[in-house]
């Protein structure tokens, strides 16, 4: 899966209709760590693959095709 992008992030919210509060949920993280991330685009990688992974588990993944963002997986 390509690098998580704080525009990849909202893209993938934005397909599942989630809010901030909603992903930190799903992945298991802090409000303040997704809403930092999008805002600074600061957290580790431990961060991040807990949020993809999250994703995933909703058949979402992040792309980088001709810029960053997020599908679904069929």
């Amino acid at each position: 899966m390509a690098e998580l992008t704080p525009e990849a992030n909202r893209a993938a919210r934005a397909i599942l209709k989630w809010s901030v509060r909603e992903l930190a949920e799903h992945a298991g993280i802090a409000f303040s760590t997704v809403h930092r991330f999008e805002t600074t685009g600061v957290a580790t990688d431990t961060t991040k693959e807990k949020i993809k992974a999250a994703y995933l588990t909703h058949k979402v993944e992040i792309t980088n095709g001709d810029g960053t963002g997020a599908r679904l997986v069929r």
